[in-house]
């Protein structure tokens, strides 16, 4: 296979290329084409993420929840805090408003001050009925205010479902269809039924509705990333166009990039409809990133172009030698650069297995289009005038490459100095980094959703549901008195807990029912004796009739129940501490030989998910070194040739840790992808200098001073180049409104830029100080594949 990446290889592949060019172009439009067509299939994530394998023991239990219980994240709830809403007409209006969601198919089930009921006790014969609370037709002042009274201080069981007691705030619940809340329907409902049936009351009765719950933040959330997908490709199109036209100066050489780059997109959107994977707040990021990565090919390719035009003015051959000389230069680099993207699928979580294969597919077959496009259509055009050639002549080329002349030469023991001081500072960052997962974290703060989610963390104690699974071992366990009181115990250990709120379970339920007995005096809102256990728990079959609240906790075989708690958004170590804390108690409450409870929900999966990324991704890490390393070995045939090639490739990704550690940004799903994706990137420079040192040496015979210079002459500004495009096109991402993203590209558009002064500053200085050590023909063989044939670069032609 080798042989196939030889200079003849290329010369063949010329060849083809420039006898076949409206051949290539028809099959490019056909490929759009078919692609183009795929995009119908794209879609859009309905679910949470699940960073988990689908065999992980997180991930078993959560089924098991769901196979006895349902769905639980199908609730949406709307609050409204208002000193206003208890008077005759604002509450009939708000009541009326709760009712007219009944109508709809895609809602199960409504639970307001409309439809609230309340246990009665009736005798002959003795029962509970479920009768409604609001018992009036027509509201006066002061039927309203005795309904406030018996609502906020009589009716304790209805606290945290319909009520805050601590600002009197209102609160009603929608559970959906649990068949829709993962489809379309689910989106359909909220945008275009919810939302402005919610505007519509706001804005007649002046006031503020709160809305949330995991279907609705979920839709909302969906929405900002469709919209930012638009933002980041036309940000990112106009960011690399304007610095590929400051450093060209040529409106044709910025069009046929921007062609390029364009139907590139268009291949990542149809490659995402063809495999038909769903659209997350990762696979959003490839499009942009196809722009950001495809520019810089565009300036090897065009820049090499343009080299061999001034050189001898013949368009035919200046177009076979960037095919022959810059097209495996090019393929290297881009395949170093997807290898980095292609380790995340090797991990287990499907979300980053699909964000790995998608963009490394779309990388290779951007390198190939750029290859194509660029070829096919200069060759269509006439010669490059002078003005065109211009950019190869400016003044700040000498200066910028003098410096870094000057650098290496001059004050290497500076630069040695610095790169330590940066390496120690960063260790020390490093062990100050935390590990953050949560659902909620990276969500747009400005957005009113995530202020809707502040305003119920506040009221009601938290949004993010939590599920305790607790197995009975038996049949018809949950009822029986002591395993009620042991979750009692277990409801007011919680309840302590700042960060959750007061749980749900059958227990409330029982609680409710003794009150009901005892003529609903509050006072004895409390568990029942053995000896009224008998008269009470009979009862609750027609609580369960009317409300389905008993099957909502207790399944039918009565072994297992559940208890719901409301948590608020805390992070990965948050939540280890609270696990920590209750787990031995637990233990002591729900001995092991009886009982078996289990914490699960979306939530904790998710934070689960993100320890399981972390260890995942330092393995993808190190994966991506490895083979990296491997090519080096095969291109060097020399151990320390290895060495000095990873050190400015880490350097920098330990400077990046270090600083997150110092500015607080965690390590979480979306930060963590920053040390791959940035070392399949920043490595290309290494590849290109180095390559270039090769061949200087055996030109110079073994003469290591001039090979250096001669090389940092001829690679610094491309690389100088490339790096400033890949930056300003990475800061694109910083415009996001989801904090992840955001981190995401500011931090490697800070590794890259590290690895940019590294791989000009300090591999060069390495190579001087160190290579008379393995500076021989052995050591740097030349290997079958030849990487980078000799050429110029734009720093060497100056008039």
């Amino acid at each position: 296979m080798i042989k196939f990446f030889t200079l003849g290889f290329w010369d063949t592949i010329a060849g083809i290329i420039l006898r076949n060019r409206a051949i290539i172009l028809a099959v490019i439009i056909g490929i759009t084409v078919f692609l183009g067509f795929q995009w119908q299939h794209m879609r859009f994530s309905f679910s949470e993420a699940n960073l988990l394998p689908d065999d992980h023991e997180v991930n078993q239990q959560y089924e098991q929840f769901l196979e006895r219980f349902g769905d639980e994240g199908n609730l949406i709830v709307m609050a409204i805090k208002d000193s206003t809403l208890f008077t005759p007409e604002k509450l009939k209006a708000w009541n009326q408003f709760n009712a007219s969601f009944k109508q709809y198919s895609e809602i199960d089930l409504v639970i307001s001050l409309n439809n609230l009921k309340v246990l009665e006790k009736k005798e002959n014969p003795a029962r509970f009925d479920m009768v409604p609370f609001l018992k009036d037709s027509v509201y006066t002042n002061e039927t309203v205010n005795n309904y406030k009274e018996q609502l906020f201080n009589q009716l304790p069981f209805y606290e945290g479902l319909i009520y805050s007691n601590k600002s009197k705030t209102l609160q009603s619940a929608l559970y959906l269809n649990r068949d829709i809340v993962n489809t379309i329907i689910r989106k359909n409902f909220i945008e275009k039924t919810l939302n402005p049936a919610i505007r519509e009351f706001e804005e007649r009765y002046q006031t503020d509705i709160k809305v949330s719950g995991m279907p609705y933040i979920r839709t909302m959330n969906s929405q900002n990333i469709m919209d930012e997908i638009q933002i980041f490709i036309l940000a990112a199109l106009l960011v690399t166009s304007l610095i590929f036209f400051f450093f060209f100066r040529s409106f044709r050489a910025t069009f046929i990039s921007m062609i390029a780059v364009i139907i590139g997109v268009m291949w990542a959107f149809g490659l995402l409809g063809l495999l038909q994977y769903e659209i997350t707040v990762l696979t959003a990021i490839i499009p942009p990133l196809v722009i950001v990565i495809g520019i810089p090919n565009c300036i090897f390719l065009i820049n090499k172009y343009q080299q061999e035009i001034e050189k001898h003015g013949n368009k035919t051959l200046s177009l076979q030698q960037v095919i022959t000389k810059v097209g495996n230069a090019t393929l290297m680099t881009n395949i170093t650069t997807a290898s980095g993207f292609a380790t995340f699928a090797l991990t287990e979580s499907k979300l980053l297995k699909e964000f790995g294969i998608v963009a490394a597919i779309n990388i290779v077959a951007l390198f190939i289009l750029c290859l194509l496009v660029i070829t096919i259509i200069y060759s269509y055009l006439p010669t490059p005038k002078e003005r065109h050639l211009k950019h190869l002549r400016k003044g700040w080329v000498d200066h910028l490459v003098n410096w870094m002349e000057h650098m290496v030469k001059n004050q290497r023991i500076t630069i040695y100095i610095v790169s330590i001081l940066i390496l120690i500072t960063s260790i020390i960052g490093i062990y100050t980094i935390r590990v953050s997962g949560s659902l909620l974290e990276d969500m747009p703060k400005s957005a009113g959703f995530y202020k809707d989610i502040t305003f119920f963390e506040e009221e009601f104690d938290g949004i993010m549901p939590l599920e305790i699974l607790i197995d009975t071992k038996r049949e018809k366990g949950v009822l029986k008195l002591p395993t009620l009181r042991r979750m009692d115990e277990l409801g007011a250990l919680l309840a302590e807990i700042p960060e959750l709120s007061k749980p749900l379970s059958i227990v409330n339920l029982v609680k409710y029912a003794k009150q009901a007995y005892y003529n609903n005096n509050p006072a004895y809102y409390q568990l029942p004796t053995n000896q009224e256990r008998n008269f009470i728990l009979p009862y609750l079959k027609n609580f369960e009739s009317e409300t389905n609240t008993l099957t909502s906790y207790v399944d039918s075989t009565g072994q297992y129940a559940r208890m719901t708690v409301f948590m608020k958004d805390v992070g990965t170590e948050e939540m280890e501490r609270i696990e920590m804390m209750i787990g031995p108690k637990i233990e002591k409450l729900f001995p092991k030989d009886r009982y078996n409870v289990a914490f699960t929900g979306k939530a904790l999966i998710f934070q689960k998910g993100t320890n399981y990324l972390v260890r995942n991704l330092i393995f993808s890490l190190g994966l991506a070194i490895v083979l990296i390393a491997l090519f080096m070995a095969w291109m060097f045939r020399s151990f320390k040739m290895i060495l000095i090639s990873l050190v400015p490739n880490l350097l920098p990704l330990l400077m990046t840790a270090g600083l997150m550690g110092f500015l607080g940004v965690p390590i979480k799903p979306s930060t963590i992808l920053v040390f791959s994706i940035a070392f399949g990137i920043s490595v290309d420079d290494t590849i290109h200098f180095l390559a270039k040192y090769r061949q200087e040496l055996k030109s110079n015979k073994w003469k290591i001073r001039k090979s250096v210079f001669a090389s940092l002459r001829e690679t610094g500004l491309s690389m100088f180049y490339t790096s400033t495009v890949l930056f300003f096109g990475f800061s694109v991402f910083m415009l996001s409104s989801f904090g992840g993203t955001k981190a995401l590209g500011g931090l490697i558009s800070a590794t890259l830029l590290f690895a940019m002064l590294a791989n000009l500053l300090l591999l060069p200085s390495l190579l001087l100080s160190l290579e008379r050590n393995i500076a021989n023909k052995k050591t740097l063989k030349e290997p079958t594949l030849n990487i980078i044939p000799e050429e110029e670069d734009i720093s060497t032609k100056k008039k």
